[in-house]
Parts: structure tokens; sequence; C-alpha cells
């Protein structure tokens, strides 16, 4: 009976955030829609191979797809703290819809073209760039205890590595099957479940004040803020360098998968599965925590494990052994980049939220497809394994300067807790001697 009890009690802990019924609403049409989401982004590439048997154009593709978001996202980041977080969410929403919806016509039609797959995908890439700043500082809109914020954040990243497993195995039996346009249409219509749940939420109307300041001007100030305030900084630039040399491991999991293990496409689909399993760990274990302090060391250590698990993968020519490590390279991953962002909501004024999280966007989603470009030109230069030992050891190199800066970090952002009401001002007396992590 305890024993219930205790797993009873950890269920409520790790799911807290859905007390909140705005949360609530987010998180179940969220679920669905990101499902359709990964169904596109499996079935993209496929078509475009399909249509070209082209390598380089299927790159040229998911360029033009995540190109926008670097670019984009710290201009949206400014207009997302001007203009209304919930509007700007239900707008992207919709304008998704409508690119998932052109492309299952053109595709059903049969008169697809590559052509108009990297268009569509530019648009796609424009769209995301707004939609990413906009709902994660949505976030604390729908969270009404700021202490719970953390587990929202955890759990926004359980149900995208949630569909992130659930959605290939459903694309893959679609292509199976049917046709690419099929999961497109499928993705369409998962939108409607979002769209209707944020439709459904009762949100109290935060005035959103007119700024007579410049575009350019407030860009300027959210830089200086962003980069300007230590903790935020060094959060920004370790998971740029993370994404960009790390994550781009992702790319040549095809590769790896073919000439390294000697396997097929049931051999990749198991690597990036057990990626996803990791991560998925993780979010449960970020979600199941009850306070947001020491979770600071958590992402030097999490960049370590994603870095050293990179690392023993480039020597791995053992299929069971590469899947196990997979397994930790998704946990650390996903830790890493869940961390850094639940710190960074925490400790970020209301209205800066925006500017910072399309810093924060750009460092974690636009510095992609140029880690993807590096990753491929140097597979070329030194072969597929030592690339990926490379974007390990960067990554390795990043964790142990943060580690080096954070006890800095610690001084910096222990007045803000106190200040949030996170801890009592009685344990600055006591600061020397805790020694507390960032988070």
């Amino acid at each position: 009976m305890t024993h219930y009890s205790n797993k009873n009690s950890r269920t409520k802990v790790i799911f807290r955030s859905l007390q909140y019924r705005n949360y609530r609403l987010f998180f179940s049409g969220q679920s669905i829609s990101l499902i359709g989401t990964w169904m596109q982004r499996i079935a993209m590439p496929w078509l475009v191979y399909h249509i070209t048997g082209s390598v380089f154009l299927l790159g040229a593709v998911g360029f033009a797809g995540q190109i926008p978001t670097f670019l984009l996202s710290p201009f949206a980041g400014v207009l997302t703290d001007r203009w209304n977080r919930y509007r700007v969410l239900l707008f992207t929403q919709v304008l998704s819809m409508i690119q998932a919806i052109i492309l299952t016509w053109l595709c059903l039609s049969g008169t697809i073209q590559v052509w108009q797959i990297v268009l569509l995908s530019i648009g796609l890439g424009c769209v995301n760039a707004f939609d990413v700043p906009a709902r994660h500082s949505f976030v604390i809109d729908m969270v009404e205890k700021k202490q719970d914020l953390g587990n929202a954040i955890a759990l926004n990243s359980l149900m995208f590595n949630g569909a992130r497993l659930i959605g290939p195995s459903i694309a893959g039996i679609m292509l199976a099957s049917t046709s690419e346009g099929f999961c497109f249409l499928l993705n369409a219509v998962s939108y409607v479940f979002v769209i209707i749940s944020l439709m459904m939420m009762k949100l109290k109307v935060k005035s959103v004040k007119e700024k007579s300041t410049r575009i350019l001007k407030e860009l300027i100030d959210g830089w200086i803020y962003t980069f300007g305030f230590q903790p935020i900084k060094h959060l920004i630039i370790m998971l740029g360098i993370s994404s960009l040399m790390g994550m781009s491991y992702s790319v040549l999991m095809p590769v790896f998968a073919k000439e390294i293990l000697h396997g097929g496409s049931h051999t990749f689909g198991f690597l990036m599965g057990a990626a996803g399993f990791g991560a998925l760990s993780g979010a449960l274990y970020l979600a199941s925590r009850k306070t947001v302090i020491k979770l600071g060391s958590i992402v030097p250590a999490s960049a370590l494990l994603f870095g050293t698990g990179l690392i023993i993968l480039s020597f791995s020519k053992v299929f069971s052994l590469s899947l196990v490590l997979m397994v930790f390279i998704g946990l650390g991953m996903m830790m890493q980049a869940a961390a850094s962002n639940i710190i960074i909501q925490t400790i970020t004024d209301d209205d800066k939220r925006g500017r910072v999280m399309g810093f924060y966007s750009m460092a974690l989603m636009g510095t992609a497809p140029f880690g993807s470009l590096i990753a491929g030109w140097l597979a070329k230069v030194i072969g597929t394994p030592w690339t990926i030992f490379t974007g390990g050891a960067a990554t390795i190199l990043g964790a142990l300067f943060f580690l080096r800066k954070l006890p800095e970090l610690k001084k910096d952002v222990w007045p803000v807790y106190i200040r949030l009401g996170i801890v009592s001002d009685k344990a600055e007396v006591i600061l020397p001697t805790l020694e507390p992590d960032i988070n």
C-alpha cells in the first residue's frame, strides 16, 4: 500500500502542471499536433529523395527550412514582447496548418515539384521563427505559480520527445502502405486539435504596452540584457556550442548505420529511437524535480554525458553498444537543452522574455543548418567517425569552460532567487557555505 502511495505521489509531482486548466488544454492539443509534426518531418526528406534522388537537394531542403530560424528569431523575439503571445501562437498554428494543407494537395494531386517543397519549407521556417519564442514565452501565462514553471517546461520536453517516438513510427507505416501525402494530411488535421485547445483557454487579459521605441533599439536592448547577464549569456553560448557541433550527429546517423554498422533503414530507426527514449527519460527526471535549486549543475553534467557518448560512439562498430550509447546521447542532449530553458525562463524579466527566448531559439535551432553543413564537409574530409568525435570533443570543451565559470554564475543568480521568493533571504547569510547552484 505504501509503495502504491509513493508511486501515486511521484506521478502527481511529475504531472503537477496539469492542475492548471489552460496548461492542460495546451498539453493535450500540442501532444496530438506534435505527432503530426514528426510525421511530416519524416515524410518530407523521404519525398524529396524519392522525387530527385539527390543527397544535395535533401540537404538544401533541410537548410531552407532551418535557416529562417537563425535569421529571424531575434526579431521575432522583439515582436513577441510587443504583441500578445497568445494571438501570435494561435496565428502560427493556423499558418502551419495551411502549409500542411498545401503540401497535402500538391502531393496527392501528383503535381508537387522540389522548388515548391523548398518554398514551403522556407515559409514554415519563417513561421517557426515566431512560433518557438512565442510558445516558450507563453508557458508562464498558463502556469499560475512560478515554482511550477520548471515542471511545465519539462513536460513540454516530455510531450515533444513522446511525439518523437510515436510520430515516426506512424509515418513509417503510412509511407509503406500509402504515400507521403497522407502523412501531410494527418499533420494538417492534427493542427485542428491545438487550435481548438487554444481557443478554449480562459486567460487573464494582459495589457500589452504600446512601445514608441524602434524595433532595432529593442533588439539591441534585448541583446545587451541577454548577453550582459552572465548566467543567461553562458547558458546560451553553451547551448550554441552543443547544437552547432554536437547535435549535428543526427545528420550523419544514416551514413553511420549503413557504412559503419553495415545495417539498413531499420538500424537507423532503432538508433534514433534509442536517442528518443533517452530524451524521454531525461524529461521525466526533470519533471519529477520539486524545485529548481541545484538544477544548474545538470547543464554541464548533461553536456559532458552528451559529448562523452558521442566520442565513444565514434569508435563503436557494434550495433548493441551503439544502441546503448544513443540512449545516453539523447538523455544528455535533451537534459542540457531543457535544464537551460528552465533556468533562463526562471531568471528572465517578463518584459524581455520574448527577446531572450528568441536568442535561445537561435542557439538551439538556428545553428542546426550550419552544424549540418560543417558535419557534411568534415565527413568528406576526415570521415564520419572522426566527425562525430570532433562534435563530442567540442561539446566537452564547452562544458568544461561552463563548469569553470559556475562558481561566479552562482553568485550572480542567487540574489534573483531571493527576489523571486524561490529561496529565503535568510539563505544569503549561509551562501559561502552552501555555494548553491545556478538553479
